[in-house]
């Protein structure tokens, strides 16, 4: 049974929790391993609407362990309001397991990131001011409180207090907000001790043994490639390792344990917050994938720029990522469409790029140049095999198929688990 990596291949909100929603129970482990509650999953299962943030999507079959990595940042309130939503949808989370490595996200961190972005004024960076940025900046600097140190009451206290020295010079003087005192936030956070330690557990010697003894590991990245801290459209990116590589680092597994990753992809582009997007259509078009499409984030609630399909960046997440597999979602959105735009290629200063420019400025400024496909004009929503969708569709799967230079392997026509065409697809 193969270890194997979801991730996003564009700017996020591609569908993974969808993805990983449906094919979650093939699996004995579904392992978030970067980010935090700036991640939202939408799952529609049994007629449900479920919105995750944390807790990793396999949480929805009573087979998976659902598993939160060292590479993480929780918000205990988020976590425990997460866990109480499901146990109210008749799911259990008493097989949810948390690395005691992963980091604490504090509420002055939630502070320092809503005022940090307004300080920035235009030039922000579009966090969803949860708290991410601080707390993975507290990583870095040695000074960040972990899952842990829950366990011991007087070591959470004495981090906090060193912490705070600093972080209230911040709160007051730089930024004119309230400060914090150690045992304000103790009787907090203690509180929530007592849901969290419970599943608390060596994560990353679980998942070693599990893959030794061929149990699958689906490893569910949050997020997207161009989001990544070091490989997205740096500044405009979110604060984590969310390609392929940060699966390792985020769970303590060898990379020798991934068989497969498995990119997901929107049949259009969409972005949230700022940032450089070529293919951001200002038009009608723009608006009627929106609508369709329901392109409002999951998490903050803020609607998403829509554009053409960009085959430029898919190709750099297939690069990037080590992609084997492709998995195109919201086909069916397109429909409604006379004639559909993929852009293969940028122009910038008399340049042809191929590939994601090497420079801020010149990604910021490219122009893409387009091929024009005709649509299909009809309902695809109901198609189960590739070859039920209208020859126009197969020809645009073909076409993005050629483009990345990886197999699409499933084709979404709607949101629920059913409306999925699996393509090759093998575990």
């Amino acid at each position: 049974m193969p270890g194997i990596v979801l991730v996003g291949a564009q700017w996020g909100d591609e569908g993974k929790g969808k993805i990983t929603d449906l094919i979650a129970h093939d699996f004995d482990f579904v392992v978030r391993y970067q980010g935090g509650n700036n991640a939202g999953h939408t799952v529609i299962a049994d007629g449900k609407r479920l919105a995750l943030h944390l807790i990793p999507s396999g949480i929805m079959y009573p087979n998976v362990t659902p598993v939160i990595g060292n590479g993480c940042v929780i918000d205990p309130r988020v976590l425990i309001d997460e866990m109480d939503m499901l146990e109210r949808e008749g799911i259990s989370t008493e097989r949810l397991l948390i690395s005691g490595n992963a980091h604490l996200i504090m509420p002055y961190h939630l502070d320092l990131d809503g005022a940090s972005e307004l300080l920035l004024g235009k030039n922000e960076i579009g966090t969803t001011r949860r708290g991410i940025g601080p707390a993975y900046q507290d990583k870095a600097a040695r000074v960040g409180i972990r899952v842990q140190d829950l366990l011991d009451p007087a070591i959470f206290k004495l981090k906090l207090e060193t912490v705070l020295v600093e972080k209230n010079r911040l709160l007051e003087r730089l930024y004119d907000l309230p400060t914090y005192t150690a045992d304000d936030i103790c009787a907090q956070y203690l509180t929530y001790a007592a849901r969290i330690v419970p599943h608390i557990a060596d994560v990353s010697t679980l998942l070693n043994d599990a893959l030794r003894a061929n149990r699958g590991v689906l490893f569910e990245g949050a997020q997207g490639t161009l989001l990544d801290i070091d490989h997205g459209s740096y500044p405009f990116v979110t604060s984590s390792s969310c390609t392929a590589g940060g699966a390792t680092v985020g769970t303590g597994v060898g990379p020798v344990a991934i068989n497969k990753v498995l990119g997901i992809a929107k049949a259009y582009l969409t972005r949230v917050g700022s940032g450089p997007f070529p293919t951001e259509l200002f038009d009608e078009t723009g608006e009627t994938l929106a609508k369709i499409g329901g392109e409002v984030g999951t998490t903050t609630g803020r609607s998403r720029r829509c554009g053409w399909y960009d085959a430029v960046v898919v190709r750099y997440a297939a690069i990037i990522n080590g992609l084997t597999d492709l998995c195109v979602t919201k086909l069916d959105v397109l429909s409604a469409l006379d004639n559909i735009k993929v852009c293969v290629a940028y122009d910038y200063a008399d340049k042809l790029y191929g590939t994601v420019p090497e420079t801020q400025t010149a990604f910021h400024h490219a122009t893409p140049r387009y091929e024009e496909l005709p649509g299909w004009k009809c309902d695809i929503s109901g198609c189960r095999r590739f070859e039920e969708l209208p020859a126009a569709a197969r020809d645009y799967i073909a076409f993005i198929e050629k483009l990345a230079d990886v197999p699409v392997s499933m084709i979404a026509v709607g949101p629920s688990r059913e409306q999925t065409i699996m393509r090759g697809w093998r575990l």
